[in-house]
């Protein structure tokens, strides 16, 4: 399956260094070699590259590695193939408009027998299961919400009751932003972890690379990476637990769904608590 990269900052930041060795895994440390994209926000919009060669061979690629590119929230994803042609129109992140904002989203998994009757507002343009899901994802949105932008915590909401549904067909992890926050979900493998002052090294996995950011940062700084495996062997990384949804802002964690442990201990303490909202703040 395919592989995801996020990043969700309180000042714009460049991700050179994490997909430098993220990209490492499109075919010399790995096998995810059927295509890469990787998306930055600028306020409502962003700047989307998508490439259907490797990670690794892709001059698109080489130019993300070496351009320091600032935002507030980056998507990336590194491609092996399970469902759709490798072409073009396959490779994610993919993107759409909605309440007058670009959104993307990226998957990692494989999606069976998924074929959710869409609305048509959002067609899939290529023919992969993720795609389908994207747009099935907008289109809950609509249905919930109309054409009057919710709140993030709404947003976070309506995905955390429709996202389990998606996942009984297989595997569905995904990255989801509208350049506001990250919105993050996982049901087999996610990382994550924040960097933030005082800073400290970090060496790649992938690569024989070491960045101390405490010679490139402010303490106004902070960044939260995520990603499907973890990019460095020198820091502590959070593995989601399965079917947890968390909300990345001004880069941090604000908001998750309870495991389904928590849900259990919660609910045999105080019964009540079964007709609250599954979401609960850090």
């Amino acid at each position: 399956m395919c592989q995801l990269l996020g990043m969700n900052c309180a000042t714009p930041t460049d991700i050179t260094f994490s997909f430098r060795g993220f990209s490492q895994r499109a075919g010399v440390t790995s096998d995810h070699c059927d295509g890469f994209g990787i998306a930055f926000f600028e306020d409502k919009a962003c700047r989307l590259f998508v490439d259907n060669q490797s990670a690794v061979e892709s001059p698109i690629a080489e130019l993300i590695r070496n351009y320091p590119i600032k935002a507030r929230n980056v998507i990336a994803h590194i491609r092996k193939a399970t469902q759709g042609k490798i072409n073009l129109e396959n490779s994610h992140p993919f993107i759409r408009e909605l309440w007058g904002r670009q959104w993307i989203f990226a998957h990692n998994g494989d999606l069976h027998d998924f074929t959710p009757e869409l609305s048509g507002r959002y067609t899939p343009v290529g023919n992969t299961d993720s795609e389908r899901a994207f747009c099935y994802l907008l289109d809950h949105l609509i249905a919930r919400f109309g054409f009057t932008e919710p709140s993030l915590e709404q947003i976070f909401d309506a995905l955390a009751e429709i996202s389990p549904s998606i996942a009984e067909h297989g595997t569905f992890n995904f990255c989801l932003s509208n350049g506001q926050a990250l919105f993050t979900y996982a049901v087999t493998k996610l990382h994550w972890l924040v960097r933030e002052y005082p800073f400290k090294p970090a060496q790649l996995i992938d690569l024989d690379v070491e960045v101390d950011f405490s010679e490139v940062t402010t303490p106004e700084d902070r960044v939260a990476v995520i990603t499907t495996e973890p990019l460095t062997q020198n820091e502590v990384w959070a593995a989601f637990q399965p079917g947890e949804m968390i909300l990345f802002q001004h880069g941090q964690p604000v908001k998750r769904t309870l495991t389904h442990i928590e849900r259990l201990e919660r609910e045999r303490l105080n019964p009540e608590l079964k007709r609250v909202t599954l979401a609960d703040k850090y």
